[in-house]
This record gives C-alpha cells, structure tokens and sequence, in this order.
C-alpha cells in the first residue's frame, strides 16, 4: 500500500515536516544574498541564531531543574540540567566555524551588525537569570535539610544531593569554556583589541572567565582538600 504523503497539519510548507519544525520561516531569518555585506553574514548568522535556540533550550532545562529542586526531585532536576550543560557545549563547539573569518572578513562584515552586541544576546541573558534561579532553589534545599556544603563533599558521590552539586559545577564549567572560547576566537577574528588596550571588550571578556554562578559549591571543594579560597566571582552588573 502506497503511503500517503500528503501533508495533513495546518501551516505554510509543502511538507509536514516544513510546517512542523517551521523550515519556510527558519529559512528566511537570514539576509538575502543581493542584503549581504559578505557572503560570510551567512556563516555569522546561523551560527549565533543556532546559539540562540541552544540557549533557548538550556534555559527551558534550568528553570525545571530549579522547580524539581524545590518539590524535591534531585535525580530529574540532575538529569536536565545535564542537557542544559550540553546544550552549551554545543554552542561552544560551534564557535569552531569562526575559524574560517579571517580578520579582514570580519572587518568587511562590521558595517552589517549597526550597534549589535553579543552581549544584548536574550538567550545568554535568560540563561544568567536562571542560573541564579537554580542556585536559589538549591540554597533554600540546603537550608531547609540543614545539609553542610564541607559535609556534604566530604561523603559519597552517590549521595543525590552530591551529584545535583556536582551537576552544578559541570554546568558552571560549561559556561566558563563556553567563554573561553569566545574570549578566543573574539581575539583570532579581530572582533576585540588585545586584553590591556584600554576600552578593548576583551578586557570585559577575560574578566568575565573566573566568574562563577556557584561560588559555595566551588569553595566547599576547595576547602575540602585545604587549597585557597575560590574567587566568589564579580559583581552581578559585571556578569555579563
């Protein structure tokens, strides 16, 4: 029997799948060929439009994983902020393709952007937020259990509560990569002066590596084995 492909949901697209995943219209959020500066806008584009929808998931990921925290679900709030942590691995990985801007391209792509910045990014902003969010619902899980962060980590990996801890960390660390490589590839490309000219973004950038969402949880470690006292990270207006 011939399968009917015939597509039965409403939508523009001449397939159920174009109208499901919307192609028509994701296809179209990129600048015209004859719109271009560069032909690599391309490039520039899908890259942080992809970025954007990874961030848009992540987000999605903590703000559950922080309202499982609260009903007391570790083990589901652990497991999504695991997706989260990959969500922005993928964004990290994905930077890779700026290796194929040179710094006379970028240049010639400069006019195209206006006064955009990535730091207006609405995905990274929403991904801070809930950042915070999750480290509140874990305090208030602390507090309530009265559960000592030294106690804790000097006990078994296989305790929940050590491993919703440590899914933290993994994510915490996530982001710090994540802007590593940013930090990197803004210097490769050109986009930023060198860290020490004065106003250069990179200054802003290099600043921003050793921030950390969860200063208790990265100090209770380090206090564990005796070393020094983590940097308990900058100031919230600096965050980026």
């Amino acid at each position: 029997m011939k399968r009917d492909h015939a597509p039965v949901l409403p939508g523009e697209g001449a397939t159920d799948y174009a109208r499901y995943m919307r192609t028509d219209e994701l296809l179209t959020l990129q600048r015209e060929p004859a719109a271009m500066v560069h032909r690599d806008e391309l490039l520039f584009q899908v890259v942080h439009q992809s970025a954007e929808l990874w961030f848009k998931l992540a987000v999605a990921e903590l703000t559950e994983a922080a309202e499982r925290i609260d009903d007391g679900e570790l083990s589901e709030a652990e497991l999504l902020l695991g997706r989260a942590s990959l969500a922005v691995r993928l964004v990290t990985d994905q930077l890779d393709m700026f290796r194929y801007l040179p710094p006379a391209t970028f240049q010639a792509l400069v006019p195209a952007f206006g006064n955009g910045s990535g730091a207006e990014s609405p995905g990274w902003k929403q991904a801070q937020a809930a950042s915070r969010q999750l480290d509140q619902a874990f305090a208030r899980y602390l507090t309530d259990r009265q559960i000592d962060l030294r106690k804790l980590y000097a006990g078994s990996p296989a305790d929940p509560v050590y491993r919703m801890a440590e899914a933290m960390v993994d994510w915490d660390e996530r982001v710090s990569l994540w802007r590593v490589r940013h930090y990197k590839i803004a210097i490769r490309i050109g986009s930023h002066g060198p860290t020490g000219t004065q106003g250069s973004p990179a200054n802003w950038l290099a600043k921003l590596i050793d921030h950390r969402f969860f200063p208790d949880l990265w100090q209770a470690r380090t206090a564990l084995v005796g070393g020094p006292k983590e940097p308990s990270g900058i100031a919230p207006d600096a965050a980026g």
